[in-house]
């Protein structure tokens, strides 16, 4: 079950010096072979200590030290999400707004992405215009109408009537393509860049006249992957210059230069080399505001390549880094209990707050019991399954292990550093705009580990147990 007691803290003064009141903090817990789910499982109370020996596993957290600010944490809703909610009763359906949205009931998700025309995760392969019309004069979004928007206006109400949403295109139309095709990559035609441009336009129009807000947009979904989906490739030099010349200024025309560019909306292991490109163009990085990207560089027998996102952060201070889209590939239903969903989760949120992201979404926030639909039969995991045979929700620890950041992790919040005294100790906190500081303490583990949380000198004694994670809130 998704529900969890409101969380009430009392906020201390604390005023600095030598007779600073001792802190309290409570802890959270998710844990394999448990009931733990996002379970408050303590009440610490901090006492001096000054200088922690080398014998004393630690997690060091330095308030003053602040770095990006918190833009939100949230998932996708495609149309295989909204087709599967729309085939839940209201009771389920309401259940599963609730358990990502509601901020005491759920995991308070505040960030929202969603998808221009068709995508992988369509079950049928569609635009919003008829073929050939450059000038977009049969543009409608009557397709959206019967499952997403409904979908997205209710999480929206969920959500207290705000979402940070941004939008992504997989595809233009295949007539504005080289290979005439929305599937199998192909590339934008010249003659065509000026239409493609003004289809952001248009669809971000659409969405708010249904009462939708839209924050930002990404270029291109996967700019350099020829799917057997919809996809089309950009080089970095040609999505540089679609910027320069047809998007950005198309955006600042139309009155939309606040809306967030994001750039790239791929994986960690190119990204250097396309932020570079976009961001070293002075031209192309007037419009942009960050740089997007996406977990499955694994698919190449790679790691998580953490280090090319810090090297982004610290080339291009002045930008944003926002995680995009990660999910777990090839479905199954004897899997779906694997402790791995969630701690992939946990590894990439630590290590991509830790190196500069500002914003993290996961991908589809619901699917069915066999990880679609999805029409080119790619099928994946979502932390949520329907089995709409039974009218029932399955919540993966994925649910859970992203929770324990969405929850209690408020936007606007500061990162601020902490370190760790022993590597099965993975850590992340932020200050909260109300002051309170969040502690994320993740295990990969099959050990327990007794340590302490120390701050300002002062010390809290906690355990982490194996394959589990801990979120603290510090007053």
């Amino acid at each position: 079950m998704y529900s969890f007691s409101p969380i009430l803290i009392a906020l201390s003064l604390i005023a600095p010096g030598d007779k600073t009141p001792p802190r309290k903090a409570q802890q959270f817990t998710t844990a394999i072979n448990s009931d733990l789910r996002i379970t408050k499982t303590n009440e610490l109370s901090f006492v001096p200590n000054a200088q922690p020996l080398e014998t004393e596993p630690t997690v060091f957290i330095d308030k003053k030290r602040s770095f990006q600010t918190m833009v939100g944490i949230g998932g996708a809703i495609t149309d295989a999400s909204a087709e599967v909610f729309a085939k839940l009763s209201a009771s389920k359906q309401k259940e599963l707004l609730d358990a990502y949205y509601d901020k005491n009931k759920g995991i308070g998700y505040n960030l929202l992405r969603t998808h221009i025309n068709s995508c992988d995760f369509s079950s049928d392969t569609y635009t919003y215009v008829k073929d050939n019309d450059k000038s977009l004069s049969t543009f409608d979004i009557a397709h959206d109408e019967k499952y997403r928007i409904p979908m997205i206006k209710r999480a929206l109400t969920t959500a207290g009537g705000k979402l940070t949403t941004y939008v992504s295109p997989w595809s233009p139309p295949a007539w504005m393509k080289d290979n005439n095709n929305m599937m199998q990559g192909g590339k934008l035609k010249e003659e065509y860049k000026q239409a493609w441009a003004n289809y952001y336009i248009k669809f971000i129009r659409a969405y708010e006249k249904q009462q939708i807000p839209i924050w930002g947009l990404s270029v291109q979904n996967e700019p350099m992957a020829k799917q057997r989906w919809e996809s089309c490739i950009f080089t970095a030099e040609e999505e540089r210059d679609f910027i320069k010349k047809y998007l950005g200024p198309t955006l600042k025309k139309e009155g939309m230069s606040t809306k967030k560019l994001i750039a790239w909306d791929h994986n960690r292991d190119l990204i250097y080399q396309r932020a570079s490109t976009i961001l070293g163009d002075p031209e192309a990085a007037q419009y942009v505001w960050g740089i997007g990207f996406h977990w499955y560089e694994t698919w190449t027998g790679s790691a998580m390549q953490f280090n090319n996102v810090k090297q982004v952060n610290q080339a291009f201070p002045d930008k944003q880094l926002i995680f995009t889209e990660g999910c777990k590939e090839k479905f199954s239903m004897d899997s779906i209990g694997h402790w791995s969903l969630g701690e992939r989760y946990g590894l990439s949120m630590i290590n991509d707050f830790n190196n500069g992201t500002a914003a993290w979404t996961d991908w589809n926030i619901l699917l069915d019991e066999k990880g679609g639909p999805n029409h080119a039969n790619n099928l994946c995991f979502a932390p949520i399954h329907a089995d709409l045979t039974s009218d029932k929700l399955i919540y993966t620890n994925a649910y859970y292990y992203l929770g324990h950041f969405s929850k209690f992790i408020a936007a606007g919040a500061k990162r601020i550093a902490t370190a760790s005294t022993r590597d099965i100790l993975e850590t992340t906190a932020f200050t909260n705009p109300d002051g309170k500081t969040v502690v994320v303490v993740m295990n990969r583990t099959d050990k327990d580990l007794n340590y302490q949380l120390w701050v300002e000198g002062q010390a809290a004694k906690t355990k982490s147990l194996a394959h589990s994670i801990s979120t603290f809130i510090i007053d």
